[in-house]
């Protein structure tokens, strides 16, 4: 179990970029993804805003064939998958194909599959459905058509632990490279911008601009009132130590510790602070390292009040008085919450920060919180050279996972 865990590729499908290196450029200049939705008919909501990606073309990365009867979902991570296998320089055949293998964090991607093939069965009748469409009303049809794809015959897993689900993914990646039963895994996360997925957000409460208002995504401002619901694919390339630097392969970063936990007593309304600080405290001891050694914190705050604020009191309680001196910032207020993905996007921008020495600023931010006092990175990016960075995410029913990444040195071995 004490095989060392590298990242060798990212592929960003986002609002605000495509591919690694426009992503990471988008993020230093604090450009943000939200626009009109065009998927489907919003005339009947008070939100007309969203994180959608409206250039998205799966023919220039995955050709015409096999298209015609994938979801949005499958494409997009699909899509990923491509961009993560060519920057990565990896090779699939015969010979390591059995020793791959695929990770992906998904939650709501298969409700629009779902909706439509029922809608048919039920007007027309189940006999009258089209049976090509109903592998994308299973959950894991994303994750199986990756590895179909691209011919990767070791383990496929689907991870549905909602906004964990990408962090999470990469967690159990992680572990089945360190128990010898793979050595290279795509693994990440997706989400699909649908109506279904944002009926339902919209429903409860949690869309900003639902009372009529500008949708504004402003994570830790005293105006936040909600979030931007977005869309997105990441797919990150890991790999055993020894199988990167046998092949060659560029190591973007290590993936030193992680932690996750699940804290039954959570409430949306009102959420609770203590899984997030156990998921932490996991992390920190399973890289050991202490809480001296992280350079920054690449959060999940989305701009919904309870949510931002109980992530800041998981942070003082767990670094004291250090919180005030590690930059913390939101990468959500560029590109929305893309839910399932939003954890995977928060490794991969974390990484260019680590290459490219820079801090993702918190855009949107203009009136302070008294609650939420941090050092956030307001609305411009900061030049810093950083070793270590931790990634948290909290899903709204309990789910809280979190994820240390560190710059590797060509010359430690």
């Amino acid at each position: 179990m004490d095989r060392d865990i590298v990242i060798t590729g990212i592929g960003v499908i986002s609002p605000i970029g495509t591919g690694r290196e426009p992503f990471w450029d988008a993020l230093h200049k604090g450009t943000t993804g939200f626009r009109e939705i065009s998927l489907f008919d919003t005339s009947s909501y008070k939100v007309h805003t969203a994180g959608q990606i409206s250039d998205f073309d799966p023919v220039v990365f995955l050709g015409k064939k096999g298209l015609r009867t994938l979801d949005r979902s499958t494409r997009l991570i699909c899509s990923a998958a491509k961009l993560a296998i060519d920057d990565a320089g990896l090779a699939i055949n015969d010979e390591n194909t059995h020793s791959m293998g695929v990770s992906v964090g998904a939650t709501f991607g298969s409700l629009h599959s779902i909706s439509q093939f029922d809608r048919e069965g039920l007007i027309e009748g189940p006999r009258y459905v089209n049976p090509s469409f109903f592998p994308n009303t299973v959950l894991n049809s994303p994750a199986s058509q990756v590895s179909i794809r691209f011919k990767i015959k070791g383990f496929n897993s689907t991870i549905s632990t909602g906004f964990c689900a990408s962090i999470d993914a990469l967690i159990y990646a992680v572990n089945f490279i360190k128990l010898n039963r793979a050595e290279t895994i795509l693994a990440g996360g997706v989400e699909e911008m649908c109506e279904e997925t944002f009926t339902g957000l919209y429903n409860i409460g949690l869309l900003s601009g639902r009372d009529g208002s500008a949708p504004k995504c402003c994570p830790y401002d005293m105006r936040r009132d909600g979030m931007v619901l977005s869309e997105g694919a990441v797919i990150l390339v890991i790999e055993s130590l020894e199988h990167a630097l046998n092949r060659n392969a560029y190591i973007l970063a290590k993936i030193s510790g992680y932690g996750n936990v699940f804290d039954p007593e959570n409430d949306i309304r009102f959420p609770s602070s203590k899984g997030l600080k156990d998921a932490i405290n996991l992390a920190l001891d399973d890289a050991s390292i202490s809480i001296e050694d992280i350079d920054y914190i690449c959060a999940g705050a989305n701009s919904t009040k309870e949510f931002d604020r109980m992530e800041t009191e998981a942070l003082k309680d767990i670094f004291g008085k250090r919180s005030y001196e590690i930059p913390v910032s939101s990468i959500k207020s560029m590109i929305g919450e893309t839910l399932s993905a939003s954890g995977a996007f928060a490794v991969a921008a974390s990484v260019g920060a680590l290459i490219r020495k820079f801090l993702p600023p918190t855009v949107n931010y203009t009136e302070r919180d008294p609650e939420c006092d941090l050092d956030y990175v307001p609305n411009l990016y900061r030049e810093e050279d950083i070793n270590t960075a931790l990634v948290i995410a909290s899903d709204p029913y309990g789910n809280n996972s979190t994820l240390v990444i560190e710059k590797f040195k060509y010359d430690q071995d």
